[in-house]
C-alpha cells in the first residue's frame, strides 16, 4: 500500500482506515483482543467476589466477615491486575500502530510478530502510557478533587450565615463548571497527543520526545481527530446498544427472570454482560482509532515533511537503509 502515499482528506483517512481493517481483520482484532480479554479477565474474578460476597445463605456474622474478606482479595486483585492491566494496554497501542504503519509501507505484521516488536521497547511504550494517562486523566481528576473539596468546605462555613444557601448554589454552580473546563481540557489534551503512541513507535523515540512530536504534529489536524473520535465513540454506543438488545429481550421473555425473587440476580447478569460486551467491543473498535491515528501522522508528516518524496527516494535506494529494527525507521527530521 505504500505506493498511494499523499496526502489525504478525512474521508479519504476513514476510507483507507476501513480498507486496511477489512484487508486484515483477523490481525487487527487479534491484537485488540488481548488488552480487552485481560481486563474482562480481571472483570469477571471482581464480579464473582462480589457475587460470592453478597449471598445472603449464612448468618449476618459470617457474611460480615465474608464481604470483608472479598474486599481483601478485590483489592488484592486490583494491585495484580493494575500493572498487569496497564502493560498489555500499553503494548496493545504500540502492536497496534506497528501492524497498520507495517501495512502502509509495504511490509505487513502477524500479531505475534506485531507484540514481538513492541515487547523489544515495552518499557518504553508503558511509560508513554503512563505519561499519557497522567495527563489526560489523573491530573484532571487530582484538580477536580482539591476543587471539589474547596467548594465543599466553602459551602460549609456560609451555612450558619444568612447567605449560606447562595453560598451552597454557587458552589454547586462551580463544581459543574469545573467539572466542564477539565473536561474540555482532558479532550483537548487528548487530541494534542493523539499521535504520541505512532511516532512513539515509527521513529523510536522515548515516551517525552514522543509526546512533543504528537503535539506539533498533531496541531494542523486536531479538528479531523476530534471528528474520528465522535465517529468512533458513536460507533461504539451502537455496537453496543445493538449487542445488548437481544441480551435485554431473552432476559424479558424468561418468566422466571421476572420474579422479586430472581430481580437482584438479574440485574446482576445484565450488568455484567452489559460490562463484558463493552469490553469485548473494545477489541472490535480500537483498531478504528489504531489504523486511523497512523494514517493521520503519516499524513501529517507528509503534508509538513515531504515523507512521500523521502520514502520513494529510499525505495530507489537513493537513500540509504538505516539497520533493520522490526519497522521501516522512518527518522525524526533535524
Amino acid at each position: 500500500m505504500n505506493d498511494a502515499l499523499r496526502p489525504l482528506a478525512l474521508g479519504e483517512i476513514l476510507d483507507r482506515t476501513v480498507q486496511m481493517y477489512r484487508a486484515r481483520f483477523l490481525v487487527y482484532l487479534g491484537i485488540g483482543v488481548v488488552p480487552a480479554a485481560t481486563l474482562l479477565a480481571f472483570a469477571g474474578l471482581s464480579f464473582v467476589l462480589l457475587a460470592w460476597a453478597g449471598t445472603g445463605t449464612l448468618d449476618a456474622m459470617t457474611q460480615g466477615t465474608q464481604a470483608i474478606v472479598a474486599v481483601i482479595l478485590l483489592l488484592l486483585l486490583g494491585l495484580v491486575a493494575l500493572p498487569i492491566w496497564l502493560g498489555c494496554t500499553a503494548l496493545g497501542w504500540a502492536a497496534m500502530s506497528q501492524a497498520a504503519a507495517g501495512a502502509l509501507l509495504g511490509e505487513p505484521f502477524t500479531i505475534l510478530q506485531a507484540y514481538r516488536s513492541a515487547w523489544r521497547r515495552g518499557w518504553s511504550y508503558v511509560g508513554l502510557y503512563v505519561l499519557l494517562a497522567l495527563i489526560v486523566v489523573v491530573g484532571p481528576l487530582l484538580v477536580f478533587f482539591g476543587g471539589s473539596v474547596l467548594l465543599g468546605l466553602v459551602a460549609t462555613l456560609g451555612r450558619g450565615g444568612g447567605a449560606g444557601s447562595g453560598l451552597a448554589a454557587l458552589a454547586g454552580f462551580g463544581l459543574v463548571a469545573l467539572a466542564l473546563v477539565l473536561s474540555a481540557f482532558a479532550l483537548w489534551m487528548l487530541l494534542r497527543l493523539s499521535l504520541a503512541y505512532p511516532a512513539c513507535v515509527v521513529e523510536e523515540l522515548g515516551p517525552w520526545t514522543a509526546i512533543k512530536r504528537s503535539n506539533a504534529l498533531s496541531k494542523p489536524t486536531r479538528s479531523r481527530i476530534l471528528l474520528l473520535f465522535l465517529l468512533g465513540t458513536a460507533l461504539s454506543w451502537i455496537l453496543a446498544i445493538g449487542a445488548m438488545a437481544p441480551v435485554a429481550v431473552v432476559l424479558a421473555l424468561i418468566p422466571a427472570a421476572n420474579t422479586p425473587q430472581h430481580a437482584e440476580l438479574v440485574g446482576r447478569i445484565f450488568l455484567f454482560t452489559w460490562y463484558g460486551l463493552s469490553i469485548a467491543l473494545q477489541a472490535v473498535v480500537r483498531p478504528v482509532f489504531g489504523i486511523a491515528l497512523t494514517l493521520f501522522y503519516f499524513d501529517q508528516r507528509i503534508r509538513t515533511e515531504g515523507f512521500d518524496i523521502e520514502w520513494m527516494m529510499r525505495q530507489a535506494g537513493m537513500i540509504p537503509e538505516p539497520p533493520p529494527s522490526g519497522l521501516p525507521r522512518t527518522g525524526n527530521p533535524a
